[in-house]
C-alpha cells in the first residue's frame, strides 16, 4: 500500500498524444527500470494514483491527468548501510564508477539478498550514488547475474544515471563477454536472434519464445576450442535477463557450470574424456565474464572503453584446459 504522508517516488502528467493508453503500459514506457508487470502489481497494491484516485491496471489515462507512483514498500524504506568490501575499480570520476564485479556478489538488494551486495560496497566506497531508480538500487543502470563477473558501470549523479539509461535503451553501449560452453561450434561465428520472455512454468527463469516477449540478439565468435569445450566471445546487441545463458542453451551449447540452463554437473558427466570431465565437475558457477564495456561518458561525451581481467577461477580453468592440449 501507499505510504501515507510520504511524497511519491515518480510523478507524470499525461500528454495529449498519450490519451487512451493503458495505465500499466504508460508507466512501463515512461520508466524503463520497472517492467509493466511490476507496475501492474504496484497499481493493484494501491501504490499508484491517478489524480489521487486508485484505479485498475487497464485504466485508460487521459490528457492532463497526474499519475503518482510509490515504488518503495515499507520494508524498502530501511536505509542501506554501507559495508566495506574490496572493489576492483577500473575507472572513477565525479559522475560514474566502473568496477570489475567478482562472481558470487549480488549487484543490489532483493529477495533473499539484503546484505553484502555490490551496492553496499559502493556506498562505503563513494557515499554519493544517483538517487534515481528503485530505492535499493541507487545508481544501478545495468546488472550482471550473481555468478557472472566483469565490467559494470554505476552512476553517481542523477544526470549521469539518466544519460546512461538512455544509452542502454538505444543500444549505444557495447558489451562483450567471454563464455566457456559445451560442444564444438558448427562454424567460426554466428548470430542468435530470438524473442525472450519469462519461462511459462518456472517464473525465475527466462526462455526463448515464439511470437511474444522482447527481441534478443547475441553474436558469437569462437576464440579457442578443446574438443568438447569451446571458449566464445559474445557480443550482445540487447540486454535481456539471462540473455547469453538462455541463447547458448537454446542452440545446445550451454555455459559451463550453469545449473539453471543445462550446463551443470549432469552435463559435465556426459563428457567422454575423463580428465576433462573431472576438471569440469569441479566448476561451481557459470563461466561467463563481461570482459569489455564501452559507452560515451554521460557528461563529457568522450568514448570510454574498459577491459575487465578474468577472475582467478575462470583464468585458472582456461590455463588447465590449455595444458591438456
Amino acid at each position: 500500500m501507499r505510504q501515507e504522508g510520504r511524497p511519491p517516488d515518480l510523478t507524470f502528467t499525461v500528454r495529449g498524444d498519450e490519451d487512451g493508453r493503458r495505465l500499466d503500459v504508460y508507466l512501463g514506457q515512461h520508466y524503463a527500470e520497472c517492467s509493466r508487470s511490476h507496475f501492474k502489481r504496484l497499481i493493484l497494491e494501491g501504490s499508484v494514483r491517478v489524480d489521487e484516485l486508485v484505479v485498475k491496471p487497464g485504466y485508460s489515462v487521459g490528457a492532463g491527468e497526474r499519475i503518482s507512483v510509490w515504488l518503495a514498500t515499507p520494508e524498502d524504506l530501511h536505509p542501506l548501510v554501507p559495508r566495506a568490501m574490496f572493489l576492483d575499480v577500473l575507472f572513477e570520476d565525479d559522475a560514474i564508477v566502473v568496477v570489475n564485479k567478482p562472481p558470487g556478489i549480488v549487484v543490489h538488494p532483493g529477495a533473499g539478498n539484503e546484505e553484502g551486495t555490490l551496492v553496499h560496497g559502493l556506498l562505503a566506497h563513494c557515499p554519493r550514488l544517483a538517487l534515481q531508480g528503485a530505492p535499493k538500487r541507487p545508481g544501478i543502470v545495468h546488472r550482471l547475474d550473481q555468478n557472472t563477473s566483469g565490467a559494470l558501470v554505476v552512476a553517481k549523479t542523477e544526470g549521469a544515471y539518466l544519460n546512461l539509461i538512455q544509452q542502454f535503451k538505444e543500444h549505444k553501449v557495447r558489451k562483450e563477454y567471454l563464455a566457456l560452453v559445451y560442444g564444438r561450434m558448427p562454424q567460426a561465428r554466428g548470430e542468435i536472434r530470438t524473442f525472450m520472455d519469462r519461462h511459462p512454468v518456472d517464473r525465475k527463469k527466462m526462455a526463448v519464445v515464439e511470437g511474444k516477449g522482447r527481441e534478443a540478439i547475441s553474436c558469437w565468435k569462437v576464440k579457442e576450442e578443446w574438443g568438447e569445450i569451446s571458449l566464445l566471445r559474445v557480443l550482445i546487441e540487447t540486454g535481456r535477463t539471462h540473455q547469453i545463458r538462455v541463447h547458448l542453451s537454446h542452440i545446445h551449447h550451454p555455459v559451463v557450470g550453469d545449473e539453471t540452463y543445462g550446463g551443470g554437473k549432469h552435463r559435465a558427466r556426459a563428457i567422454k574424456a575423463k580428465p576433462l570431465q573431472q576438471l569440469l565437475l569441479g566448476v561451481d558457477r557459470q563461466m561467463l565474464h563481461a570482459r569489455y564495456l564501452a559507452f560515451s561518458h554521460p557528461i563529457t561525451c568522450a568514448l570510454l572503453s574498459f577491459s575487465a581481467p578474468l577472475p582467478p577461477d575462470f583464468d585458472q580453468l582456461l590455463e588447465k584446459l590449455r595444458q591438456q592440449e
